[in-house]
């Protein structure tokens, strides 16, 4: 098959030095990082969990759609009783329909893209910021199985929608819980520290039907309240919801085996650009082997 896409989508500058006032100023010195510490201890994120699940973030709901521009029409419902309530809404039936190509590799969830080739090292590279699987995974046995294959990272912005799912038919084990502390996913964070070798995250092997051997990690980042999981081992279908987000930006990371996939190349020439392609839950985003 063709790597190229049908349609070349447009990627988005990653500003690896931007962000707002407050990430600038906590990001950008040693000495200001380790003041921030104690803001990215699991704990805090727990109390401000406590209020996003109260009525009292009620009021919050209608300014974060207008300022993100979200879209209510597929949402279930319209009235929600707290702002995590809102903001792990389901969409209706259909909102994210999956590629009919059965050679296409899909997208797990909304966010913003990039690819990245996993080394015979198992070590892939964001922006000069070496990473190893084994850091990822806390096993090296399990990364030397992923040497020469592929590391796609799923940024989800806060306006993302924030559920997860299958890609494929298959069998998993158990999720892995890996604790830590929870800074941001804002490219500025990344640029300075390791953080999803940092942050708390929970993994999952998954023997997929078309794409191999697949691990999938969920990362938690500052103020998510939670990774949730809906099940642990057993079998799965493409499609069926895996997990979601509370508030947050978070990050959902897929490891491939050599030769399994390919990435589409307009998200190769995007990520070798320092651009994010913006993806939809079920969009393309390449092809088996």
């Amino acid at each position: 098959m063709s790597g190229k896409a049908n349609v070349f989508r447009m990627g988005r500058k990653i500003d690896y030095n931007g962000g707002n006032a407050f990430l600038q100023l906590m990001y950008r010195s040693a000495a200001s990082r380790a003041i921030l510490s104690p803001i990215t201890l699991p704990c805090v994120s727990k109390l401000v969990r406590l209020f996003l699940n109260s009525p009292l973030s009620v009021p919050m709901i209608g300014s974060f759609i207008e300022k993100n521009g979200i879209d209510m029409s597929a949402s279930e419902k319209q009235s929600f009783h707290s702002f995590n309530d809102f903001f792990t809404r389901k969409l209706v039936k259909g909102s994210r329909p999956f590629d009919s190509d059965p050679n296409k590799l899909c997208a797990t969830c909304d966010g913003k893209l990039t690819a990245f080739k996993i080394n015979e090292d198992s070590v892939f590279e964001i922006k000069g910021t070496p990473y190893t699987v084994s850091e990822l995974l806390h096993s090296r046995k399990l990364a030397e199985r992923y040497k020469g294959g592929w590391c796609f990272i799923f940024r989800l912005e806060p306006s993302d929608y924030h559920r997860y799912v299958y890609i494929d038919n298959g069998v998993k084990t158990d999720n892995y819980f890996i604790n830590g502390r929870l800074h941001t996913v804002q490219p500025i964070a990344i640029n300075r520290c390791k953080v999803f070798k940092t942050n708390c995250r929970e993994f999952t092997l998954m023997k997929t039907r078309r794409f191999g051997d697949v691990v999938q990690i969920e990362v938690g980042a500052l103020c998510v309240g939670k990774i949730s999981n809906s099940c642990g081992k057993g079998s799965f279908k493409c499609g069926e919801e895996k997990g979601l987000f509370e508030f947050g930006g978070s990050t959902i990371i897929q490891l491939f085996k050599s030769g399994t996939v390919s990435p589409d190349y307009d998200i190769l020439m995007n990520t070798a650009s320092d651009m994010e392609t913006p993806v939809k839950q079920g969009e393309a985003i390449g092809y088996r082997l």
